[in-house]
C-alpha cells in the first residue's frame, strides 16, 4: 500500500496520483464494528487512528495492522477481538492496498467454515450490510405457527449466541427473580408473634404512659439470607459460560449482598471486590484485568486446595452455599481432588455443581475427575442457557424443580 497524504478538502489522496480515496470512511466503519463487538472505541480514537496512519506513513499490511492496534486496543483481552475483526474485514487479497481508491467499504461474505468464536465479530461487521442494499419489497409472513424469539433465546446455548443474543441474554439475567432463601439464626429480632418478651422495649413503651399500661413487646428468631460462594472455572472451554454467570452473580450481589466470587484456571483468584462495582461492564472488565490465566488450563485440585487453605474459614460461615461451575475435566490426575472436594463439602451448607456438559443428552460421568467429585456434591445441575439458570434460581430458593441428585449419574455408568 502506498502511503497517503491529506488534501485541503479532507480526503486522502495517494502519492501516485490525485485520485481521492475513502480510507477515512473505511477506518470509521472498522471502528464502528469494533465498538459493536465489545471494544470501547470512541470518536476520539477514530481521529487518533487517522492521524496515526498519516503520521506513520504505513506501507504494508502489517504496519497498518499494528498502527490501528496501538490506537484501538487498550486492554489485553481485546487483542483477540481486534485480530479476528481485522482478518475478517480485510480478508480479500489486495483489499487493503485498494483502500485509497474504493468508494464504499467492502467486506468479504462470511464463510461457512468459520469457527464459533468468530460469530461475535461477524455479527458486528455485517450488522449494517443490509443498509447499503436496495430496498426490497416487503413480504408478509404469517407467524402464528412460529416460535417466539424469547422462547428460542431461553433454550439457546450460551456458546452459540451471537453479539445481539448475548446482549439480550444479559438483560434477561438482570431481570431474573433472584433467590430469597433464608435460614434461621441464633439471634433474636423484633417479632409481634415472637415467644420471648423483650424487657427493654417493654419498659420503654410503658414509660410513655407513666407505667399505668404495660404493652408487652416480643422477640422472635431472626432469619438471614445465607452467603453464596461461587467458584468459577475460566479454562478455554468454560470462559463463555463463566462470563454470563458473572453477570448473574453481579445481579445477585446487587440484590442481596454476601456474594463471594473466585475464578480458577491454573491458579485461584479472588474477584469479589472487583465484582462489587455498580456498573456491570466495569465490574467484568476489572475481573478480566485481575486474572492472568483466563482461557488457559484447568487445575481443580490445586485451586480447591488454595481455597480451603486460605479462604474457607473466612467465607464459608453462616451456612454458606457454594456454587462450583466447571466441566470437571481435571488436568492433574492425582488423588488430592477427592480430599479437597470432600473438605469443601463438609465446610459449607450446600455444594451445588453446575456443569455445562449436561446440555448433551448422552452425557455420562465417565471422566475420572467427574466421578471423583460427584459423591461429594449435593446437587448436579446444567448451566448452559437461560432455562437452566432459572432452574438454579428455583433451587437456591428451595422451590421444587427438576431432580439434581448426583448419585443418579453414578448409577448410569456403574
Amino acid at each position: 500500500m502506498v502511503a497517503g497524504d491529506r488534501s485541503d478538502s479532507g480526503r486522502v489522496t495517494t502519492a501516485a496520483g490525485d485520485r481521492p480515496g475513502r480510507l477515512a470512511e473505511n477506518i470509521l466503519y472498522f471502528a464502528r464494528a469494533l465498538r459493536a463487538a465489545g471494544i470501547p472505541v470512541g470518536p476520539g480514537a477514530v481521529l487518533d487512528a487517522l492521524a496515526a496512519v498519516q503520521a506513520a506513513q504505513v506501507g504494508t499490511r502489517e504496519d497498518f495492522y499494528w498502527t490501528l492496534h496501538a490506537v484501538f486496543v487498550k486492554r489485553h483481552e481485546h487483542s483477540v477481538l481486534f485480530d479476528q475483526a481485522f482478518r475478517i474485514f480485510f480478508r480479500r487479497r489486495g483489499l487493503l492496498e485498494r483502500l485509497l481508491a474504493i468508494t464504499l467499504p467492502q467486506v468479504a461474505a462470511p464463510r461457512e467454515d468459520e469457527k464459533p468464536a468468530l460469530q461475535r465479530i461477524q455479527e458486528a461487521l455485517f450488522a449494517n450490510a443490509g443498509e447499503r442494499e436496495a430496498e426490497k419489497p416487503e413480504v408478509e409472513i404469517d407467524a402464528r405457527l412460529t416460535v417466539s424469539d424469547r422462547e428460542v433465546l431461553q433454550k439457546k446455548d450460551f456458546a452459540q449466541m451471537n453479539a445481539a443474543e448475548m446482549a439480550a441474554a444479559k438483560d434477561a439475567i438482570a431481570k431474573l427473580v433472584l433467590p430469597l432463601d433464608e435460614r434461621r439464626t441464633r439471634r433474636l429480632t423484633v417479632d409481634r408473634h415472637g415467644h420471648v418478651i423483650d424487657m427493654r422495649r417493654t419498659l420503654r413503651a410503658s414509660m410513655k404512659g407513666g407505667g399505668a399500661f404495660i404493652d408487652l413487646k416480643y422477640l422472635g428468631p431472626k432469619t438471614k439470607a445465607p452467603p453464596i460462594v461461587a467458584l468459577l472455572d475460566i479454562s478455554g472451554s468454560m470462559s463463555q459460560y463463566t462470563r454470563l454467570f458473572l453477570h448473574f452473580l453481579h445481579a445477585l450481589g446487587e440484590a442481596r449482598g454476601h456474594v463471594h466470587t473466585f475464578l480458577f484456571g491454573t491458579r485461584l483468584t479472588n474477584v469479589t471486590r472487583a465484582l462489587r462495582q455498580r456498573d456491570v461492564d466495569e465490574a467484568l472488565a476489572a475481573c478480566s484485568g485481575a486474572v492472568a490465566d483466563w482461557s488457559g488450563g484447568t487445575r481443580i485440585a490445586s485451586s480447591l486446595h488454595a481455597f480451603n487453605k486460605f479462604w474457607g474459614r473466612r467465607v464459608l460461615g453462616e451456612g454458606a452455599i457454594v456454587l462450583l461451575i466447571s466441566d470437571g475435566l481435571e488436568r492433574d490426575g492425582d488423588d488430592t481432588l477427592a480430599f479437597e472436594i470432600d473438605r469443601l463439602h463438609r465446610s459449607c451448607r450446600r455444594l451445588i455443581w453446575l456443569n455445562p456438559l449436561l446440555r448433551f443428552d448422552r452425557f455420562e460421568a465417565k471422566a475420572k475427575g467427574i466421578r471423583t467429585m460427584l459423591p461429594h456434591v449435593d446437587e448436579f445441575r446444567a448451566i448452559h442457557n437461560l432455562d437452566s439458570m432459572a432452574e438454579l434460581v428455583g433451587a437456591l430458593s428451595q422451590r421444587s424443580g427438576r431432580s439434581a441428585d448426583p448419585k443418579a449419574w453414578l448409577k448410569r455408568v456403574a
